[in-house]
């Protein structure tokens, strides 16, 4: 890998600066979806914490040096930041716990896992739990008017109230599903379509987006994934757009502001650990993350697919490595290249 930080920068200096780069995105969900993504968030941080302290002491590794690295705090931050905000509190510590055993200390640990944690959890919650996991909170405009407050919030995710009166389906979903309007038609009537993509998704993406500018100022990780991924993604979408017909799968603008776009592009696939090595594996990595993230949402069976596209890449690397023939690149530190989940 180039070098992208200076050698004594720690693990831990990595994941916090990870970690706030996440603010301004966890904010705008926060703004739009309501106190529900806090509680999500903060029992995926918890379940991810708690699993890492259990492989640790599974393995017999220092649960003290194991902890202090604030990987685990970024597994749980980044899966939290996934899930639906109403998700039931059990299946939150379950993606976490799912996440740390299986996407990582199965593997061995840090630093050699060949998926991204994170997505294994994710992905694992979505085929077990369809229902719950595509249950979305409305976007309720600006500053959350009629979103779930604490108390609504509280009550469905940890007592199992009904979750109807402020849930509804994602703009994907919505879109996917239009039953022949229009792609001007469906952003009239639906009250999801926002002005480019999906109402309240167009701010939390620009969100992501801000952080992951910040993070590529910061030179934790290079351009070439987050690049590749979003240039992919945007072409697919620009070669099938029709100008909006009752059968186009979506605008390029409506592809790069929906779902978990810049999630993906600057905190998922930008993992060192789990994708390629050199420059020009990483391009490859994020080109094919973007073309299967457009294919799946255009003509598969799910809305967003971010994680089955990234861990489907993930498994790909070996071959993506072996092709783009990485050379020496300068030493590569542990916590380098362990920057991430």
């Amino acid at each position: 890998m180039t070098r992208l930080l200076p050698r004594r920068a720690g693990t831990s200096s990595l994941m916090l600066q990870v970690a706030m780069a996440t603010l301004p995105g966890l904010v705008a969900m926060v703004v739009f979806f309501g106190a529900g993504v806090l509680f999500t968030v903060s029992l995926a941080v918890l379940g991810a914490v708690i699993a890492e302290a259990f492989g640790l002491w599974l393995r017999g590794r220092s649960l003290r040096l194991g902890l202090s690295d604030g990987s685990a705090v970024v597994t749980g931050l980044l899966l939290g930041l996934a899930l639906p905000p109403l998700l039931p509190s059990e299946l939150t510590l379950l993606g976490a716990a799912l996440a740390l055993l299986l996407g990582k200390h199965v593997y061995g640990g840090l630093g050699q896992n060949p998926f991204n944690p994170a997505m294994v959890g994710y992905a694992i919650l979505l085929v077990s739990f369809p229902v719950e996991m595509t249950t979305w909170v409305a976007p309720a405009g600006l500053l959350a008017q009629g979103a779930p407050g604490v108390l609504d919030a509280g009550a469905v995710i940890f007592a199992g109230a009904s979750p109807d009166a402020f849930t509804g389906p994602t703009p994907l979903d919505d879109f996917k599903h239009r039953e022949g309007l229009t792609a001007a038609e469906w952003h009239a009537s639906s009250g999801l379509g926002g002005r480019f993509a999906g109402a309240g998704w167009e701010w939390v993406n620009l969100g992501f987006l801000a952080g992951g500018v910040w993070l590529l100022q910061r030179r934790l990780f290079s351009w070439h994934a987050p690049l590749g991924m979003l240039a992919a993604l945007a072409l697919c979408a620009a070669l099938f757009w029709d100008g909006g017909s009752s059968s186009t799968p979506g605008s390029p603008q409506f592809h790069l502001l929906s779902g978990a776009t810049m999630l993906g592009a600057f905190f998922i696939v930008t993992d060192p650990v789990s994708g390629a090595r050199s420059p020009r594996g990483r391009l490859l990595f994020g080109i094919g993350v973007g073309l299967l993230l457009y294919v799946i949402r255009a003509f598969g069976g799910y809305p967003d697919a971010l994680a089955f596209a990234v861990l489907l890449m993930n498994a790909a690397v070996p071959v993506i490595d072996a092709w783009t023939r990485p050379r020496s690149y300068g030493h590569v530190s542990t916590s380098t290249r362990e920057q991430q989940p």
